[in-house]
């Protein structure tokens, strides 16, 4: 079986199709993949250290207000739609898969125009650009979330499949990963990270939070910066006398490296509402007070965020509101009210969806042997 994947410009289109990738190898040893996105995305680095075959297109993404930079990107689409053309002429693929990004665009396409089915996979409540137009040509659309569904005419053709998450995030001990941590197991662990960057925002907010968190508090905390965050943000914390260190209960780090670890020994997550970040947290039952970012396109992590307040598996802060105080006195009423944190915990697993991997891939192998 000879499979096309495209997608690219964030980890949040790339991650997917990889995993995408990985379960369609593991189900058919036989399968062959070729992996086609732009030079200058992070798919082109990424890609090929997980051992795929990486092909560049020529194509930009669109501004959305008319400009000389718009004319430009209309001429790069029609030399992405000559490359793609020419990649799915050449490695005549059984299927091409989609998973968002405007690289996509031109690949889906050229196989749609040959008679080639294409599946697409939206991470998000609010599909992107690109899949709502691939959305009318698509053979069947997978979406990560119920509410997704209605944003695409043929409905005939879309199966909720969640999203597909990264190796080793279930299962873990959360008394063994507070301890890694240097959390006692005892008093509640609460997360806090703004995706895999940081947020400028969330940081600020958290500097009133810790401070409220100083004089003891009935709960622990990992507070991740983001690497381009934390100098900046131990400063802010230093100019208002704040000194963490000694504090048993509050870890303040740049990166985590051991994500997986860090939602096992989590009791409650603060954190943005990014499509491989949900997917996360509901897959091991994770209640979280969200805080969407408001720059991301078409507010779409708003629209995420708002799908787990719906059904009790979340909190939901606006950015542009977001105040430190009122977000410290928030997360410990909530970590005191141990009926309500209960309740959201099995809400955010009831929409957990382990195995998308799999149901994607099981669609996929559906479509070819027809």
């Amino acid at each position: 079986m000879k499979v096309i994947i495209s997608g690219g410009g964030t980890g949040g289109h790339i991650y997917p199709a990889l995993s995408i990738a990985d379960t369609l190898k593991r189900k058919n040893k036989e399968t062959h993949i070729l992996y086609i996105g732009t030079a200058n995305g992070l798919e082109s680095s990424l890609v090929p250290k997980y051992g795929y075959r990486f092909e560049a297109i020529r194509v930009k993404g669109f501004q959305r207000r008319l400009s000389f930079d718009t004319l430009k990107s209309a001429a790069e689409l029609f030399k992405g739609l000559y490359d793609a053309e020419r990649l799915v002429r050449q490695y005549r693929p059984d299927i091409v898969v989609g998973t968002g990004g405007y690289v996509a665009g031109p690949v889906l396409m050229a196989a749609h125009l040959k008679g080639i089915p294409i599946l697409i996979h939206e991470q998000n409540v609010l599909p992107g650009a690109t899949n709502r137009i691939l959305g009318r040509f698509a053979d069947a659309i997978a979406v990560s979330f119920e509410e997704a569904v209605k944003y695409f005419k043929k409905k005939n053709r879309v199966l909720v499949t969640g999203n597909p998450i990264r190796k080793g995030i279930m299962g873990g001990s959360r008394v063994k990963a507070a301890r890694e941590f240097g959390f006692v197991p005892e008093l509640p662990v609460v997360l806090s990270f703004g995706g895999s960057k940081g947020s400028a925002s969330l940081n600020r907010a958290m500097t009133d939070f810790i401070a409220g968190l100083m004089g003891g508090g009935s709960f622990q905390l990992l507070h991740t910066t983001g690497e381009d965050h934390y100098r900046t943000f131990m400063e802010s914390l230093s100019k208002r006398g704040i000194s963490t260190e000694g504090k048993k209960n509050i870890r303040i780090v740049p990166y985590l490296h051991r994500m997986p670890q860090a939602l096992s020994a989590a009791d409650l997550v603060i954190t943005s509402a990014g499509a491989i970040t949900i997917a996360e947290i509901t897959a091991v039952g994770l209640p979280a007070v969200l805080v969407p970012k408001s720059y991301v396109a078409g507010n779409h992590q708003e629209y995420n965020a708002r799908a787990l307040e719906k059904r009790g598996a979340a909190v939901v802060l606006l950015e542009n509101r977001l105040d430190g105080d009122v977000l410290y006195k928030k997360v410990s009423g909530l970590v005191r009210n141990k009926e309500r944190l209960l309740a959201m915990k099995r809400a955010s697993k009831d929409m957990g969806k382990t195995d998308a991997a799999e149901r994607i891939c099981d669609i996929i192998l559906r479509m070819v042997n027809r």
